[in-house]
């Protein structure tokens, strides 16, 4: 029962936000991306759902550009919307 309540509350949020204006920005383009990760089947799915959001970079960046996390990694500028 559980389950199925997160994914009652997951459509509803896809509702919401359908339902605004404007284009959806990176974090629900990355979140889009994880929910086809659930559906792919296999043993590491909570990984790889982590890994959708996950800045795949390695190497450092010289100095921070915001304070705080943003919940998706925005890809290379302009590659994903994140300008």
């Amino acid at each position: 029962m559980d389950a199925r309540h997160k994914l009652v509350d997951l459509a509803a949020f896809m509702d919401r936000v359908n339902r605004g204006e404007g284009n959806p920005d990176f974090r629900y383009q990355a979140f889009l991306e994880a929910v086809k990760v659930l559906g792919e089947g296999g043993n590491s799915r909570a990984a790889a759902v982590l890994e959708v959001f996950s800045d795949p970079t390695s190497e450092p960046i010289a100095s921070a550009t915001t304070k705080a996390a943003c919940g998706a990694w925005p890809g290379e500028l302009g590659e994903s919307g994140a300008n």
